[in-house]
């Protein structure tokens, strides 16, 4: 029976506890140990079954209590604080206006992403990409950077894990009640909801608008879950990563252009679009439709503002992780934007198509956000360079290396993921700042000074708590399904809290290798069992395998029986339904964090980075971030950053040298023990670890690197491009066509070289180029000597590019060019010769994926010519 009316019931407080209210709301309380202190207090046991919902809690609680604990002089002292804590924090953002000019104080950065982790009681996330995500506006948060979260807000969130008795994953998906949550909803002045129109074939779908106040960073989600939707147009907002391939598109639809119009409806401006991986990308199609309406732009100036502000992101290493959509499907969706661009479905579908002239290709999300963004990065250095390599037929006349897709290593929220008592010893030795300033800051060289036996015994209680923790959850999982009694006697007994626990939680996808560590059977009982000596071994394992993934499922099952044939389940132990509060868990009580993925595949890693923030060393493949960390001092590597054809050959490498680490450097070094108990050696480590990879390896810095390379560049970019109502775009613009006009009509005819083909080291010559730029100007393009190292099959490798100097015109009309030169290494060397744009309105010279190279069958080259003029300023090449 439907209601014919409807009340949001909200708690009711004593006056003197209204604070708690204005605490719940804003979620900084996340990583504020003191008012989460604050909440349990207040009710311990509520505060655990509410999922630890502060909103939730008001709500629940009894009367009685509350009255009490406003009669509580202690309990009323500690919620001031808290309220004046989060207080202080929300006015005293500094970092953004020191690094920003007064003229910016109107900018706004809007973050667009599929999923938000930010807490356990918002449960709209599935894995690391959303936790990145929440942790991104955390950060934002602390630095007082003007960004906004997009997002979509989901009924039912991710799935709830459970296993059966079979360990086989099932799934439960619970309800989330957004009026029992942290959330706002949006309304206008007259009190009516906000809502946002988006158009699908034959109907339009609405959504309200609810915000999360994360900090000082607002997060809007929308949800369709309302009336006057038709029932499949409520389930849009139903599952994150639910449904077919028609409910995806519908999603990535509402979360792009229904995003963009929200913003709009908020009366927000942004000046930056960021989006996190794909999902989003579709804004480009709705900026490029308003930037036509309002501001009356062609298409190509449209495109070309909307391009300059968008920032993309992606977190993929392989094709099969990027949306693809069928050329019917988007025509269908979206084809309406086709006709207001004025192109045909083919030019339409090319936005999306890395081979524009294959018309059987699919429509791929990443490749429209990587040609709408005039900045596009990988998430840590060595997917960076993967991305360049998957992504680089974009640019197809540039040499991998030089393809522009940047590298900016992912991070970790510190404030969020580090326990609480080794916050506290941090604060005490390292200063409050160490959660935010960077590797340079002497404050890092206190480390040395936290004494040994204070940080291994807050890492032994650490320990302790995680196996407590771990208990309890095992027993609430076999309760919800049932289990025999003995199962729950069992459950009371697992782990040791004084043995070597190493930590494994991930998402359950097969090349992340959850079950490496068990190839070889008699070595792994040794290793539990401790051997003659004792020195005993267990495992903490956790993650999710998607709905869909019956192999990622298959490896949680292999783990479950693995356990029980061998006798071993109480020290090889498997906790369901990995969430944000089970991961800070085991990232402070696990001495270890173990990660072996197929290299190169895991593109960034954060778990480990979050291990490292609480002390713990890291034992992984070269892969991700751990590729780029001091991972001698830090931890150990899996293999030295090889790459395997055979993946059987690879499992067996490294399982073998997985055991020889553990039997022959971590088990001995973890045991080995001081007269007072303390592993000096182990101690050390954990140092480096905290020394080494906090500042490094954390949402401070990161978004501090996409402030300073990304947003401050774009946002400067839109501002130049719009001004004089948007003269500099079209001056762009009309430059562009003709540019495409005549660019192939160029030709490099004359290269001379003033050296023969014997040179010395550091001898100096020099190098003209005669070029017939037929009807552009010397304005219009950059000639560049390229050089480098040739390779056995004739190629030049880890080319160096040196701008050329025009001299001006020749008798023939045509343009010399002139730069000198020297090697400073000896080999075989090569040049060539190329001509990019240039035009002073482009963020880079590869912005148009143009470049003229040099044809060795088409330019004469002079070598020992004599060149009369002076040579200009010397250029050193460095060579390998």
């Amino acid at each position: 029976m439907r209601p014919i009316r409807t009340f949001n019931v909200v708690p009711s407080l004593p006056s003197r506890l209204e604070a708690l209210r204005t605490l719940a709301y804003n979620l900084q309380w996340d990583w504020d140990v003191e008012t989460i202190d604050l909440f349990q207090r207040l009710d311990p046991d509520l505060w655990e079954s509410s999922r630890y919902n502060p909103v939730l809690m008001l709500g629940t609680i009894s009367q009685q209590r509350l009255q009490e604990v406003a009669e509580d002089d202690g309990f009323i002292a500690q919620m001031d604080r808290a309220l004046q804590r989060m207080e202080d924090y929300l006015h005293e953002r500094a970092w953004y206006r020191k690094n920003r000019p007064p003229s910016s104080a109107d900018e706004c950065y809007a973050y667009f992403s599929m999923e938000f982790g930010l807490t356990s009681c918002m449960p709209v996330y599935s894995g690391g990409l959303g936790v990145l995500a929440g942790d991104h506006l955390k950060s934002a948060s602390d630095l007082g950077l003007p960004l906004v979260g997009v997002g979509l807000l989901y009924q039912e969130g991710y799935f709830a894990q459970y296993l059966n008795a079979d360990g086989w994953q099932q799934e439960r998906y619970p309800i989330n009640d957004f009026y029992n949550m942290p959330l706002h909803l949006e309304r206008g002045v007259d009190g009516a909801e906000i809502r946002v129109a988006v158009d699908y074939p034959d109907r339009t779908v609405y959504a309200r608008i609810w915000r999360v106040q994360v900090g000082t960073v607002p997060l809007y989600l929308l949800d369709t879950n309302i009336e006057p939707n038709r029932e499949y147009d409520q389930d849009i907002c139903d599952r994150l990563y639910g449904g077919d391939i028609d409910m995806r598109i519908h999603q990535e639809i509402m979360l792009g252009i229904g995003g963009v119009r929200m913003l709009k409806a908020l009366g927000l401006k942004p000046s930056v679009y960021h989006m996190n991986e794909g999902h989003s990308a579709f804004l480009a199609l709705e900026r490029i439709r308003l930037f036509m309406v309002n501001e009356g732009l062609s298409y190509t100036e449209a495109l070309q503002v909307a391009t300059a502000s968008q920032v993309f992101t992606t977190h993929t290493p392989v094709p099969a992780g990027i949306d693809l959509f069928g050329a019917d499907k988007v025509t269908y969706y979206l084809g309406h934007y086709a006709r207001h661009f004025g192109l045909s479905d083919d030019e339409f579908l090319a936005m999306g198509r890395e081979h524009t002239g294959d018309l059987s290709t699919p429509f791929s999300m990443a490749v429209l956000a990587i040609k709408t963004a005039t900045f596009v990065n990988g998430v840590s250095q060595l997917h960076g360079a993967v991305s360049r390599d998957m992504f680089g037929g974009l640019w197809k006349a540039l040499p991998k290396d030089e393809v522009p897709v940047n590298a900016i290593t992912n991070g970790v929220h510190a404030r969020s993921c580090v326990a609480k008592s080794t916050q506290a010893l941090y604060d005490r030795y390292l200063g409050p700042k160490w959660s935010e300033v960077g590797s340079q800051d002497p404050l890092w060289e206190r480390v040395e000074a936290i004494p040994g036996e204070e940080l291994w015994r807050n890492h032994e209680l650490c320990r302790s708590q995680m196996v407590m923790y771990v208990r309890e959850r095992l027993q609430r999982n076999l309760r919800d399904r049932g289990a025999a009694a003995h199962e729950f006697v069992e459950a009371q007994e697992v782990l040791d809290p004084s043995v070597l626990t190493i930590g494994f939680a991930r998402r359950f996808a097969t090349y992340k290798r959850a079950t490496l560590f068990l190839r070889d059977v008699e070595r792994i009982r040794k290793l539990i069992t401790g051997g003659a000596q004792g020195r005993r071994v267990q495992f903490v394992i956790a993650g999710k395998a998607h709905p869909k993934d019956m192999p990622g499922k298959e490896l949680i099952r292999k783990i479950i029986h693995f356990t029980r044939e061998e006798g071993l389940d109480g020290s090889i132990v498997f906790v369901p339904n990995y969430d944000i509060h089970l991961s800070r868990a085991m990232v402070a009580g696990c001495d270890v964090w173990l990660n072996t993925p197929r290299r190169p595949r895991e593109a960034s890693g954060t778990s480990g980075m979050k291990a490292a923030m609480n002390g713990l060393p890291n034992l992984s493949v070269l892969d991700g971030w751990w590729d780029e960390a001091d991972y001698v001092s830090t931890g150990w590597s899996i293999g030295s950053g090889e790459d395997y054809d055979d993946p059987e050959y690879q499992d067996a490498i490294e399982a073998a040298a997985l055991y020889e680490i553990l039997e022959q450097e971590l088990v001995p070094l973890f045991y080995n023990r001081d007269e007072n108990g303390v592993p000096r050696g182990w101690i050390n480590k954990m140092k480096a670890a905290i020394h080494l990879n906090t500042p490094r390896f954390n949402t401070a810095r990161m978004v501090k690197d996409y402030a300073r390379r990304a947003y401050f560049m774009a946002s400067d970019r839109l501002h130049k491009l719009s001004q004089d109502h948007f003269t500099p775009a079209k001056t762009l613009t009309h430059w562009q066509t003709h540019l495409l006009e005549h660019w192939y009509e160029m030709r490099i005819d004359e290269v001379r070289i003033s050296a023969t083909d014997e040179l010395q080291v550091n001898q100096p010559f020099q190098v003209n180029a005669s070029i017939d730029l037929g009807a552009l100007s010397p304005g219009d393009v950059q000639v560049e000597l390229y050089e480098g190292v040739v390779a056995v099959n004739g190629d030049m490798q880890s080319g160096t590019a040196i701008t050329m100097n025009y001299q001006g015109k020749d008798e023939q009309d045509r343009a010399d060019y002139s730069v000198a030169m020297t090697y400073t290494h000896s080999g075989l060397q090569g040049l060539s010769l190329r001509i990019l744009p240039k035009h002073e309105y482009l963020n880079s010279a590869l912005d148009l994926r143009l470049v003229l190279w040099a044809q060795p069958d088409q330019v004469t080259v002079k070598i020992g010519s004599e060149i009369p003029e002076a040579p200009p300023a010397l250029g050193t090449a460095a060579l390998a």
